[in-house]
C-alpha cells in the first residue's frame, strides 16, 4: 500500500467546525485558538504555536476568533481531492504492520544561522513560518524558501541549510520516524566536521506519538 504525506491549510471563521475522517495527523495551530471536538469532552483550548495529533474520527472548531492551521496527514494513494489549501503533497515509504512515530516540532535559527551537511532517520515536511532559509537538498541548487513555503526531505540526502542575516527564521515539520528513536533526536550528521560548525538552533517539541498503519 502506497503513502503520501501532505500538508494542508485550512481557514476558518470564528465558530467554524472542520472535521476529519481517522487517520495519522498533526494539526499545528497558526493563528488564532480551536478546541477539539472528539469522544472526550475535556479538551482545553489550543492556541497559537501549538499542536495537537489526531489519529481517530473528530474535528476541530474554531475557538472565538477566526483560525488558521497545517494539518499534516498521512493518506493513502491515490489521494482523493483535499479540502483547504494543499501546500505540499509528497510519497513517502512506509511499512505497514510496524510501529511508527509521527513527530511535530519547531525549529528556530539564529540570525544567519546554518544547519550544515545532514540527514534524518525519516522523510518529512517542512513550512517556513517566518525569516527566509535557504534550502539545498542533495545536489540540487538552494532554494530560497519563505513564509508559507513547504519543501520535502527524505532524510536520505544530505541538506544544507542557512537562515537570514537579518530576520528571525523558523519553520514547523512533521516527520514520519522508526517507532524505536521516539523521544530521540533524528539528525544524521554527514560527518563529525559537519555537526561541529554549525551554529546554535533551538527545538520546541509539540508532539512525539506512536501509531501504526493497518494492513491492507
Amino acid at each position: 500500500m502506497a503513502w503520501s504525506l501532505r500538508l494542508v491549510e485550512h481557514r476558518l471563521g470564528a465558530g467554524a467546525l472542520l472535521s476529519f475522517t481517522a487517520g495519522p495527523r498533526v494539526i499545528f495551530v497558526r493563528s488564532g485558538a480551536l478546541r477539539v471536538v472528539a469522544a472526550d469532552p475535556d479538551h482545553a483550548p489550543v492556541g497559537a504555536d501549538a499542536a495537537v495529533f489526531a489519529a481517530e474520527a473528530s474535528g476541530v472548531q474554531s475557538y472565538r476568533e477566526a483560525l488558521t492551521v497545517l494539518v499534516f496527514e498521512l493518506v493513502r494513494q491515490p489521494a482523493g481531492p483535499a479540502r483547504g489549501r494543499v501546500l505540499l503533497e509528497h510519497p513517502i515509504a512506509l511499512a505497514a504492520g510496524r510501529p511508527w512515530v509521527m513527530r511535530c516540532d519547531r525549529v528556530d535559527f539564529v540570525l544567519d544561522g546554518i544547519a550544515p551537511a545532514h540527514g534524518h532517520k525519516g522523510g518529512g515536511i517542512r513550512c517556513l513560518l517566518r525569516g527566509e532559509l535557504r534550502v539545498a537538498v542533495g545536489k540540487a541548487p538552494g532554494q530560497l524558501m519563505r513564509p508559507g513555503d513547504a519543501w520535502f526531505e527524505r532524510g536520505r540526502e544530505p541538506v544544507v541549510a542557512r537562515a537570514s542575516a537579518t530576520e528571525e527564521t523558523s519553520f514547523v515539520r512533521c516527520a514520519i520516524l522508526p517507532a524505536e528513536i521516539r523521544g530521540q533526536s533524528s539528525i544524521v550528521y554527514v560527518g563529525p566536521a559537519e555537526g561541529a560548525r554549525m551554529r546554535p538552533r533551538t527545538y520546541t517539541m509539540y508532539v512525539d506519538e506512536p501509531f501504526t498503519l493497518g494492513k491492507p
